[in-house]
């Protein structure tokens, strides 16, 4: 099982190469919805990080992907110039949902 990353940005992609984290660049939705379809159907990658950049251009494939598959799971995680809450995530998932405000 391992890692990989959908970053929109070249110094983060590189510097989760060093820690031996594969990825790919990708800078728009099209290549970004590629790729998320490769990493569903390769079943060595348990985990997939994804800049939330590149997260909010497909926001539906990868809501879908958390909610529906049980592989691989899925990590948004902050850009350099991006200020990412898990719980305004949540907040704002619940929000468009099921209409509720939390």
């Amino acid at each position: 099982m391992k890692y990989f990353i959908i970053s929109d940005d070249a110094d983060i992609l590189a510097g989760m190469r060093l820690a031996g984290i594969d990825g790919r660049l990708a800078k728009e939705e099209k290549q970004i919805s590629q790729l998320l379809n490769q990493v569903k159907e390769d079943e060595s990658v348990a985990v997939l990080l994804i800049t939330e950049s590149c997260a909010d251009m497909c926001r539906n494939a990868i809501d879908e992907l958390r909610l529906s598959a049980a592989r691989p799971l899925v990590a948004v995680i902050p850009g350099r110039n991006g200020e990412y809450s898990e719980s305004d995530a949540i907040s704002r998932l619940i929000r468009e949902t099921i209409g509720v405000k939390i």
